[in-house]
């Protein structure tokens, strides 16, 4: 019996906000590192996530969705977006099968022959294929190839796991020999301290409504590992003006406490242990214009301008 040849790599998610970026990468590693909501421009980051499959080690980067920045924070969103694919060893491009062919879309596949590595491989994934006819996906698959030479298309269901394997196989497959990059039993490279944070800002995303989810971020103050096992975290919540504190506590400090109990609950999940979740909303003003913000955050704040 010969020996499996061992392959290490960077696979960088892209595609246009909500295109199921961060979906796949959590199917893909097998435990949630990147948040997911239903509001556009959830991941702010470049998030690693570690996927053994055979003797591969696959990292996968999510990275936040690629759209026309408007403020500082988009810029350095969207430059740190194509910063993880320009270091890929091979680009995903995740594409929306009821979508389509977007005006975004067609801005990104204008922008991958500019900013790509030559010799870069670029596969493409259709994903959301429960939500079209096959006809439908037939024809977007040729229109899209016909747009950029892709290496390989994949029609998949990142939610569903419908064709999933097959895509983690050929990417196993495709990339370049070398030892892990990684202790096999580690499933991210992002601080526990900061994926603890995202977890909290999922919570406030999901419960929040319009602009205010983006006008806040939340940052790990304190972790504190305790003699019995379990940890204490103490998080702050920055919100730009003095009214969205309000919102954020909610009536009787309602929204705060529902928000705290179920970030809580998939800490301690990820932790294996008791988790105790401590939250503060403070206001600062121009904390889209701090540095300090953005490198918590892992994002370049020169980017931005």
């Amino acid at each position: 019996m010969t020996e499996q040849t061992t392959r290490a790599g960077f696979v960088a998610l892209i595609g246009e906000p909500n295109a199921g970026k961060s979906t796949l990468l959590n199917r893909m590693v097998g435990a949630k590192v990147s948040i997911v909501t239903h509001k556009v421009q959830t991941t702010r980051t470049r998030i690693r996530g570690v996927c053994m499959a055979g003797a591969a080690q696959i990292v996968f980067v999510d990275t936040p969705g690629l759209f026309r920045p408007r403020r500082r924070l988009d810029r350095a969103m969207v430059a740190a977006a194509w910063g993880g694919a320009a270091d890929a060893d091979i680009v995903l491009l995740l594409v929306e099968a009821h979508r389509g062919l977007t005006g975004g879309v067609q801005a990104i596949l204008d922008t991958l022959k500019d900013r790509l590595p030559q010799g870069t491989r670029v596969a493409l994934a259709i994903n959301k294929i429960d939500r079209v006819k096959a006809e439908t996906l037939l024809a977007l698959a040729q229109q899209l190839n016909e747009a950029y030479p892709f290496e390989k298309t994949f029609m998949i269901s990142a939610e569903r796991g419908h064709g999933v394997e097959d895509l983690r196989d050929w990417l196993a497959g495709a990339l370049p020999e070398g030892p892990g990059l990684y202790p096999e039993d580690q499933i991210a490279d992002l601080p526990l301290r900061m994926i603890a944070a995202e977890m909290t800002r999922e919570k406030l995303t999901l419960r929040l409504h319009e602009e205010l989810p983006y006008q806040l971020t939340v940052e790990t103050e304190k972790w504190e590992d305790r003699p019995d096992g379990s940890v204490r975290i103490d998080q702050i919540v920055y919100v730009a003006r003095e009214g969205h504190k309000g919102i954020v506590l909610g009536k009787g400090g309602e929204t705060a406490k529902a928000v705290g109990q179920a970030a809580r609950a998939e800490i301690a999940a990820l932790l294996e242990r008791p988790v105790h979740l401590f939250l503060t909303v403070k206001v600062r003003p121009n904390w889209l214009e701090e540095a300090e913000r953005y490198s918590e955050m892992g994002l370049d704040f020169r980017e931005g301008d």
